[in-house]
């Protein structure tokens, strides 16, 4: 074991866990700020990559994008002549709050070594969510949150002689690597123990996408919990067994969800809150802790619609952290205010959008609520390629504040989001947002945005004049 030198003299040292997204985004934004006679800069990073794009994975492992560098954005070799020591291969095993010390592993050699630090940035992402079921960790099954996971979900499709992929869940990852296996040539079934997929969204929406998955030709196996993977004589997975049947499987890719990895900071005693993430202030600090800084998948953020804290995987939001937290280390000021909880997918050519909150969300923060959808299309509905659209919007009784809108359709629908979630931060009302100026033209939308018509519906329906059923 070997002990790095102290930071006496007048130059700082900043310590990264973790080289994606909200780390090395700290780093860099940091060495802008600082140059190297000032701050010295290390970064741990436990895989064989750094700064890459984890959300563009599916689309990799599905062939869309053929080259696996296409999604790294900087290498370690570029971080490194930007004067950041990125040392990759290496895994910190303890945090050591007290004395202002990090213990590292090397993951390919075992040596280890302290590194101390005057602040100290965790961004350690998150884990894929594995079941506590027999044969869950057996060769064959993976869980994809690293590009790493995708390699080795790779490594596998092309070793394997079978055809058959179950996928475990149907949220985000499960119905983006559902479609993925599909473009691969296998026979894929997603096994989903809610009632519909895209739990992200109400039933009502997430029974479009359940269409859609089946029109792909993937068997959706719904309100069935996975109790075992089963495997063969030699070790590697065989089917997948629910309580009332058994899915034949030469791969499984779990898509459950995820799990901030907070492992390290929770033994180290860091707060954390209720959904395992790190509580953070506004500046990205780690609460009481005022030279340990946290971002990414690991951290829990505000959700300003509902008000209250919640875990938010995406690496939209973890390179905000990440330059919020390099600007403040280095000397500046910047401030993370919160999401909305904006997110967007697709199966194929159908687009899948949400923001703001789903009724079980309005529910559980006590809010009162009305609902409308509304089918329209993508273009006026005289011009070539007009699309049909569905938008769901909740509103606020009384009040009228927008509190979520959910778009499921063809091309042209997605983005539409960014309408909601701009009202959303700005607490918009629906009926303010009818007389939003939208842009408009036949090949790009109808005369009435399909955003407002839901708007103008919902306007209507929270008039306190009108007796409401609720």
């Amino acid at each position: 074991m070997t002990m790095n030198g102290g930071t006496g003299n007048a130059k700082r040292r900043l310590v990264v866990i973790g080289g994606d997204a909200a780390g090395m985004s700290a780093a860099s934004q940091a060495r802008r700020l600082k140059d190297r006679d000032e701050l010295e800069i290390v970064a741990f990073e436990r895989g064989h990559f750094s700064s890459y794009s984890a959300c563009g994975i599916p689309y990799w492992v599905g062939g869309d994008v053929t080259d696996r560098d296409e999604l790294v954005a900087r290498s370690p070799e570029e971080h490194r002549s930007r004067g950041i020591d990125l040392r990759m291969r290496t895994e910190v095993t303890e945090i050591d709050v007290a004395g202002r010390r990090v213990r590292a592993r090397d993951v390919d050699s075992g040596a280890v070594s302290w590194t101390s630090y005057d602040d100290l940035v965790i961004a350690t992402g998150a884990r894929p969510i594995r079941p506590d079921m027999p044969g869950g960790d057996a060769p064959g099954v993976h869980g994809v949150q690293t590009l790493d996971d995708g390699q080795a979900l790779l490594d596998t499709l092309e070793r394997t002689r079978g055809r058959r992929a179950v996928v475990v869940g149907a949220g985000y990852i499960g119905v983006e690597m559902a479609e993925a296996l599909i473009h691969r040539g296998y026979e894929v079934t997603v096994v989903n123990r809610g009632s519909e997929p895209m739990s992200t969204l109400d039933p009502d929406m997430g029974r479009l996408v359940h269409k859609a998955m089946e029109g792909l030709g993937i068997t959706m196996v719904d309100d069935a919990e996975v109790t075992a993977v089963l495997t063969g004589s030699d070790g590697r997975v065989r089917a997948v067994a629910t309580a009332d049947a058994e899915y034949p499987a030469d791969v499984v890719v779990l898509g459950i969800g995820v799990r901030p990895e907070t492992s390290l900071a929770r033994a180290a005693g860091l707060p954390l809150g209720r959904h395992g993430g790190l509580l953070t202030d506004l500046a990205m600090r780690v609460r009481g802790h005022e030279n340990i800084w946290a971002g990414g998948d690991c951290v829990e953020v505000l959700d300003l619609v509902s008000g209250r804290e919640r875990h938010v995987a995406l690496g939209t939001h973890a390179n905000k952290h990440g330059q919020v937290i390099g600007t403040n280390v280095g000397g500046g000021y910047a401030t993370f205010p919160g999401v909305v909880g904006t997110a967007v997918s697709k199966v194929c050519d159908l687009e899948i959008a949400r923001t703001g909150l789903r009724e079980k969300d309005a529910r559980r923060a006590g809010l009162k609520y009305e609902t409308v959808t509304i089918e329209s299309t993508s273009r006026a509905g005289y011009y070539p390629g007009a699309a049909p659209m569905t938008v769901k919007m909740i509103a606020e009784r009384r009040t009228g504040r927008l509190l979520g809108v959910q778009i499921v359709g063809r091309e042209g629908a997605g983005k539409r989001v960014d309408i909601a979630a701009v009202a959303l931060t700005a607490r918009m009302t629906v009926e303010g947002m009818t007389a939003l100026d939208l842009g408009y033209a036949p090949p790009f939308s109808p005369v009435w945005d399909p955003v407002l018509v839901a708007a103008r519906k919902a306007s209507a329906k929270v008039n306190p004049a009108r007796p409401t059923s609720r």
